[in-house]
């Protein structure tokens, strides 16, 4: 017991030491991705926006591979997903709202 014990500064060490390369690559993708959009940005997400709609009012959404419409599928999940975790959140409950 006692030798295990002796371990333990050594294994945080070597847990620290290989956590942060790791969480420097987190951290430099986390600025970038979670950053709210700034001002001249959002002429792509209008012109992004309008491409979306004028390609499924012309069905190119029917030539995507099984792919593309798994990976899009599951983008839109993960989306729905986190608008609902926003909403338990902000109304502090999780099933309904206390009136």
């Amino acid at each position: 017991m006692a030798g295990a014990v002796a371990k333990i500064p050594s294994l945080i060490n070597t847990a620290l030491s290989e956590a942060r390369p790791k969480f420097a690559i987190f951290m430099k993708y986390a600025k970038v991705e979670l950053a709210p959009p700034k001002l001249n940005e959002i002429p792509q997400i209008k012109a992004g926006i309008s491409k979306l709609l004028s390609s499924f009012k012309s069905g190119a959404w029917k030539q995507q591979t099984v792919k593309q419409a798994t990976l899009n599928t599951l983008v839109g999940a993960e989306v729905l997903f986190w608008f609902y975790v926003g909403e338990c959140i902000g109304k502090r409950h999780i099933v309904g709202y206390k009136v």
